[in-house]
């Protein structure tokens, strides 16, 4: 059986050492350029090697992102960030854009590459077309089912891997190369700079009825039409190492820690659950199935895996997220029962929150006081940012994530 990476996105530096704890074979991130995510927080040169620092001294590997497809005047500051680059050292970079790959090659000629999703890599030929160019991973087209993918293992040489989205949003658009937001705002998600349109409202309007909006799904009054469910393989991790795929990949380089902590540690213990033995895998799959379901998403779908999808895996009526738990912050030091946390969103003393642990333990706890940090107690936490210590009633570790269950 091949190796299994959980690769696991960070928009942050605090996200990425969550991803590290939480069980991360490997972390993909962007830089402040270059990367399809620009309104993520991102890394600075800085924090690039920081979090490099911190996941090399715990065995992980980081993959910085560079896969915007370039025009003319992106070229001369992609080299030069790749010069950057070289001091940085992150383990490989992931590209879509040819003109970027070649010049990734020459400026850095011992990076591992990896060819992102965006490139469209839907068939064997292309995979053994980068793999010749000097790719050692190809990340697969979301439109592969199983099956194909099964089909390309079997045309490519060993050596060279195959990694895939098994889990987070769903693009409407053919590899994520949309044009929506371009359209209608002038900013290229192609660039980095998504607005998201797929998730709005639309109805129809005919041209000779001007603000006659006819409903375009059944009797609604307009609809979600291009909003896709979120990926979710949490229940077929044998079939996603059985057709060969060396790294399973989670999309969300603009999640909380929460999320990132939350869909790390379950994958973790299932591929691991797995791979010791497959009836512990079906013994756990309730308990994945209910942690899966604790950080925010919109519904699930096993996306193209099993064929193409029908309408059941659209959302028509609503953009909103399926929210069960409250991000509260991450334990940021520990003295006795004490613990000081950035707070992220409110809580009281007297609430039951849990404290979400990365070894899978979840473990409730009361908040039995709260103070800033000049001692002063105050009955709740109100202002996201505050840097702030709680007391609870069991004691809690750094890394430990604070979570509450949101209210009905």
């Amino acid at each position: 059986m091949r190796e299994t990476e959980l690769l696991i996105p960070a928009g942050s530096l605090d996200v990425l050492k969550t991803a590290v704890i939480y069980g991360a074979d490997a972390v993909y991130i962007g830089g402040e350029v270059f990367g399809l995510r620009a309104k993520a927080h991102n890394f600075s040169k800085e924090e690039m090697k920081e979090g490099i620092a911190f996941a090399h001294e715990r065995g992980v590997k980081v993959y910085v992102t560079a896969n915007i497809l370039a025009h003319n005047e992106d070229l001369p500051g992609v080299e030069a960030y790749f010069e950057e680059l070289k001091e940085v050292k992150p383990d490989a970079l992931i590209i879509s854009d040819p003109g970027i790959f070649a010049i990734a090659r020459r400026i850095l000629p011992d990076m591992e590459l990896h060819v992102s999703t965006q490139a469209n890599n839907t068939n064997y030929g292309t995979y053994l077309f980068w793999h010749q160019l000097g790719a050692k991973r190809v990340v697969s087209a979301r439109e592969l089912s199983l099956e194909e993918i099964r089909e390309i293992r079997a045309h490519i040489p060993e050596d060279m891997e195959i990694e895939s989205f098994i889990h987070g949003a769903m693009c409407i658009s053919y590899s994520g190369r949309c044009l929506l937001s371009n359209f209608f705002t002038g900013r290229d998600a192609n660039q980095g700079a998504c607005t998201h349109p797929c998730r709005w409202k639309y109805s129809i309007v005919e041209e000779t009825r001007p603000g006659e909006y006819m409903p375009v799904y059944e009797n609604e009054r307009g609809t979600y039409i291009f909003n896709s469910k979120d990926l979710c393989m949490i229940e077929h991790i044998p079939e996603l190492i059985l057709a060969g795929i060396d790294s399973l990949k989670i999309e969300g380089r603009m999640k909380t820690a929460l999320y990132v902590a939350t869909v790390a540690r379950t994958y973790r213990k299932a591929i691991d659950d797995y791979k010791k033995d497959p009836s512990l895998y079906e013994k756990n799959m309730e308990w994945y199935k209910e942690e899966i379901g604790k950080c925010t998403y919109r519904e699930f779908t096993t996306g193209f895996y099993y064929g193409k999808p029908g309408t059941d895996a659209q959302i028509y009526d609503s953009n909103t997220y399926v929210k069960n738990y409250t991000y509260l912050g991450t334990v940021e030091e520990a003295v006795g029962c004490w613990i000081r946390i950035e707070q992220k969103n409110k809580f009281f003393v007297g609430d039951t929150i849990e404290i979400m642990k990365p070894d899978g333990r979840n473990v409730e706890a009361l908040v039995k006081g709260i103070c800033d940090t000049e001692g002063n107690a105050q009955e709740s936490a109100p202002h996201p940012k505050q840097i702030l210590w709680a007391e609870l009633d069991q004691p809690a570790e750094v890394y430990d994530i604070l979570r509450k269950k949101a209210e009905p």
